[in-house]
C-alpha cells in the first residue's frame, strides 16, 4: 500500500537523456573513472567540475549541471570504447589529449591508481585513436600537474 502512494508522486517516466557530444562523453568518462573504485569523493567530483569548466568554458553551476547529466549518462551508458570513438570522431587531436590528461587527473586525484581507472583509460585512449606513448605522457602530465598544485597549497 505505501508503495503505491509513494509511485503516485513519481513521475512515470524517466526524462529522456541527451544524445552524448564530446564534451557529454568525455565527462560521462571522467564520472566513470571517478567512480570505479567503489569511492566517488567529493574531491573527485568538485575536480570534474573544474575540468568541464576549464574545457568547456563553463561556469562553476554550468559545469556542476553537465556533470550531473554524466552522471546519468553514465549510468545509462554504453561501453566506454563507445564514449571514446565518439570523442576520436567529433574532436581534433588537441582535444583528444586535453581529454586524456583529464581523464588521468581524475584518476590521480585520490594519490592511488586503482586497476579498474586505469583500464578504463586504456580503454578510453585506445577508443580515441591515441596511442601508448600519448597515454604515458598524459600520465606524466596529470602527476607533474598535481605536484605543482601540492606545492602550493
Amino acid at each position: 500500500m505505501l508503495k503505491k502512494f509513494f509511485q503516485a508522486f513519481r513521475p512515470s517516466e524517466t526524462p529522456a537523456l541527451p544524445d552524448p557530444d564530446a564534451e557529454l562523453a568525455l565527462g560521462a568518462l571522467l564520472v566513470r573513472v571517478a567512480q570505479s573504485d567503489r569511492a566517488y569523493l567529493v574531491e573527485e567530483i568538485s575536480l570534474i567540475d573544474r575540468i568541464l569548466a576549464r574545457l568547456y568554458q563553463h561556469n562553476a553551476i554550468e559545469a556542476a549541471k553537465v556533470r550531473a547529466t554524466c552522471e546519468k549518462l553514465h549510468m545509462a551508458a554504453p561501453e566506454t570504447d563507445t564514449f571514446g570513438r565518439l570523442i576520436r570522431e567529433t574532436t581534433g587531436l588537441e582535444e583528444r589529449l586535453a581529454a586524456l590528461d583529464a581523464l588521468w587527473e581524475v584518476v590521480l586525484a585520490d594519490g592511488n591508481e586503482h586497476e579498474g581507472e586505469i583500464r578504463i583509460v586504456e580503454d578510453a585512449y585506445k577508443a580515441m585513436g591515441l596511442s601508448h606513448a600519448d597515454n604515458e605522457a598524459a600520465r606524466t602530465r596529470a602527476r607533474s600537474k598535481l605536484a605543482a598544485q601540492a606545492e602550493n597549497t
